[in-house]
């Protein structure tokens, strides 16, 4: 379902920049209306490419990894508690 939803909101703002390139203004130079129409494409294109790159998957390998390394800390921090623990018995 999660994907699902970010293809709608990428199709919907793929729509929105469709209709508004033609009517956004770039000829006259370093204007007011002409800093606004570059801003207003950077947003649009910055939002295409997040749910692009979520709809890949890219993130997935990323995921899979930092849940590898936070698995491995913990069993390493079980290693040390446990070794402690062994200390602390020889000790008595």
């Amino acid at each position: 379902m999660k994907g699902f939803k970010n293809v709608v909101f990428m199709s919907l703002a793929l729509g929105m920049l469709f209709y508004s390139v033609p009517q956004l203004t770039f000829r006259e130079g370093l204007t007011l209306p002409m800093i606004f129409s570059a801003a207003w494409l950077g947003m649009a294109l910055l939002v295409i490419a997040a749910h692009l790159h979520h709809i890949l998957g890219v993130d997935e390998e990323k995921r899979k990894e930092l849940n590898r390394i936070k698995r491995m800390k913990k069993w390493q921090l079980e290693q040390i508690v446990q070794g402690r623990r062994k200390m602390l018995q020889f000790r008595k």
